[in-house]
């Protein structure tokens, strides 16, 4: 008859700590790679802005269009770079 916790309880506190977690893991992971989405956009289209802004003094550009906007922002710089070097192949 004394206060001790059961084998049982301590169990269950821990399955649900554990669900827990594994719960915050699979929320946790998607946010992040928003969240790089949203950063790579946000550095590409200033990037694609900054570009067009200087190269306007040198006579090229890249045309800021739906396709170009999604390129800069999946890829980010290395998108831009490479949207650039084609304007320049075609």
């Amino acid at each position: 008859m004394g206060m001790g916790i059961e084998l049982n309880i301590i169990l269950a506190y821990a399955f649900g700590l554990i669900l827990l977690y594994i719960a915050g893991y699979i929320l946790l992971v998607p946010i992040k790679i928003i969240i790089k989405l949203v950063y790579n956009g946000i550095i590409g289209g200033i990037l694609l802005l900054i570009l067009n802004l200087i190269g306007g003094f040198f006579g090229f550009g890249v045309a800021i269009n739906p396709v170009t906007a999604l390129v800069a922002g999946f890829l980010g710089v290395p998108g831009v770079l490479l949207m650039l070097g084609l304007q320049y192949l075609l």
